[in-house]
């Protein structure tokens, strides 16, 4: 009996334990310092490299509210700022975002904006229509904008050709962008050079894709400085996709006893909608040491590759934190 009640009351103590570390943290404030540690590693080595965090655009204030104060460190840290879904997409793809919704968003992203950092606009539709709408609508708002007509981000879009604000300039950083690509899933190539072929023959000023082919190897700087070179002579920069906020089971650091007891002390549930993605508490300094801080981190693969910057996905996974 005695080592029932002492069992019991291990148990109760454990469960405050939890509890009382989980009311201690700010989770919108753990986000926002996971992604400053990521600029300071990166920009230490390179200054010019771009952080560009997608979603989760209340972290600009630091109370997450509309006319809260500005989180300048959080702001001084990014280059720009990443939304999906701003004008279509929100409910679902080809499905105009409810105005409410678009009417939130633009207050938080006219912060950044107006604090001197780039939007990138990623609305999901296919109607040419639609897309030549968002296109407009995001260029009146001062964004810059990818009409994509697949969720999975895996196509060149024929429509519109020419693409939209298309040009033959020289562009070496994120501030000259017109126009971009967001093009993170090559599974509908065989080879490498058949993507690298498929993206010069375009002119998007940038590109956002994954830093690891289909068979998991690298782009080495050789190819990334090929995927540089737009058909009409330009240059554009090549920006590298990075989750933060979930791990994935398909990543080089997965390690098979993760499925099992030898689960780490920050790895979460599965996303019930994409399969294979898990949550992490990127709170926790041991994933943290994964994605970035030492040579054998996520964003040090991506610097030695030769990328130009670095775009941040699962930033709002505060909210689920939060929830």
């Amino acid at each position: 009996m005695k080592k029932l009640i002492i069992f019991v009351l291990s148990l109760f103590l454990i469960s405050c334990s939890s509890d009382s570390e989980s009311e201690k943290l700010d989770y919108k404030n753990e986000m926002r310092n996971f992604v400053i540690g990521i600029s300071e590693y990166a920009k230490n080595q390179n200054p010019n490299f771009a952080i560009i965090p997608q979603n989760g655009i209340q972290l600009v204030t630091e109370d997450g509210e509309i006319n809260g104060a500005l989180s300048t460190n959080y702001l001084n840290a990014i280059d720009g700022n990443g939304q999906e879904d701003f004008l279509y997409g929100y409910d679902n793809d080809d499905i105009v975002t409810p105005i409410e919704t678009t009417s939130y968003l633009e207050n938080f992203l006219s912060i950044s904006k107006n604090f001197g950092n780039k939007i990138l606009v990623t609305d999901y539709c296919s109607t040419p229509s639609k897309m030549t709408n968002s296109y407009n609508q995001n260029t009146n708002y001062g964004y810059v904008s990818f009409a994509a007509d697949q969720r999975s981000l895996n196509n060149i879009p024929a429509f519109p050709n020419p693409i939209h604000n298309e040009n033959a300039n020289v562009i070496t950083n994120l501030n000259q962008i017109q126009n971009f690509i967001f093009f993170i899933n090559p599974e509908n190539y065989a080879t490498k050079t058949d993507f690298i072929n498929a993206v010069t023959a375009t002119n998007y000023d940038a590109i956002i894709m994954d830093l690891f082919f289909n068979d998991g190897s690298e782009f080495t700087v050789s190819e990334i400085l090929q995927l540089k070179n737009k058909a009409n002579g330009g240059k554009r920069i090549v920006i590298s996709y990075m989750s933060i906020g979930e791990a994935e089971n398909y990543r080089y650091y997965w390690q098979n006893s993760w499925n099992g007891a030898n689960k780490p002390s920050f790895l979460d549930t599965e996303n019930p909608n994409w399969q294979g993605n898990y949550k992490v508490k990127y709170w926790k300094s041991e994933w943290k040491q994964i994605i970035y801080g030492n040579e054998g981190s996520y964003l040090k693969k991506i610097l030695d590759s030769g990328f130009d910057g670095v775009y941040l996905d699962i930033i709002d996974a505060f909210e689920y934190y939060e929830n």
